[in-house]
């Protein structure tokens, strides 16, 4: 029951990724939580993991239809990697209950970014602020939370930059594969308070169903899908927040 449960929960955590190029670790972190009763520290950790080979998978047919920019998804990474590894390091003092509100918090910020309407526009390059303050942010969460940022850089690239929607996935797919590894190095102190069976259980699910997916994605209603993700973030934080504070 064990291995069906971690099967199907990785297919859900494939799934967001590949149609929706964010998500995985909003998943990926109440699943361990609370189907496989991990610690908050033990289930970030292992939900990098998780969304590393997840967020790859999904990465590669977009890397084939070339709808991936490099050069944004490299430069997010690299600023953010002070504060990704810098936070990593140092989550260890952080309460369980200051990790999982704190979860909570950014589930419905990301449910807001996901349902904000899209406004056409000709594309145009991040600047130099911009890449900044965002890349800094992202490897905050990354770092603390054990989520990849995918949920900042597709709204951003295609509400501020009018990126496709496809190429933004693709793009956001390649910067949370190098925010996981890095914030996953950053937690080299907790790998052994996890019990890695359930995880690579989940991710094996997770590749999978990303490969899937991320083919897929043209065939699906981006809005929709993204709605009805938004739709339930607000219900995992509802949940997070009455199990951490009842």
């Amino acid at each position: 029951m064990e291995i069906a449960i971690a099967l199907l929960a990785g297919g859900s955590i494939g799934a967001v990724l590949g149609f929706v190029g964010a998500g995985g670790a909003m998943l990926s972190v109440p699943i361990l939580l609370y189907l496989f009763d991990f610690s908050a520290i033990g289930a970030t950790t292992g939900a990098l993991a998780i969304v590393l080979f997840a967020a790859i998978a999904g990465a590669l047919p977009k890397a084939r239809a070339k709808e991936i920019y490099y050069r944004d998804a490299a430069v997010i990474w690299s600023l953010g990697l002070v504060t990704n590894l810098g936070v990593s390091v140092l989550v260890y003092k952080l309460s369980d209950k200051f990790i999982t509100t704190g979860f909570s918090i950014v589930l419905i910020l990301a449910a807001i970014s996901m349902i904000k309407k899209i406004q056409p526009k000709e594309h145009s390059r991040m600047s130099v602020p911009v890449l900044i303050l965002i890349s800094l942010g992202i490897g905050a969460i990354t770092g603390v939370f054990g989520i990849g940022g995918g949920f900042v850089v597709v709204p951003v690239l295609m509400h501020a930059f009018g990126t496709p929607p496809r190429i933004a996935t693709g793009t956001s797919l390649v910067v949370i594969s190098l925010n996981s590894i890095t914030a996953f190095i950053g937690h080299y102190s907790h790998w052994d308070e996890v019990d890695w069976h359930i995880p690579i259980i989940i991710g094996f699910s997770a590749v999978i169903v990303a490969l899937i997916a991320s083919y897929k994605q043209q065939n699906a209603s981006s809005d929709l899908t993204r709605k009805l993700f938004a739709v339930l973030l607000v219900l995992v934080s509802a949940f997070t927040l009455f199990q951490t504070w009842s």
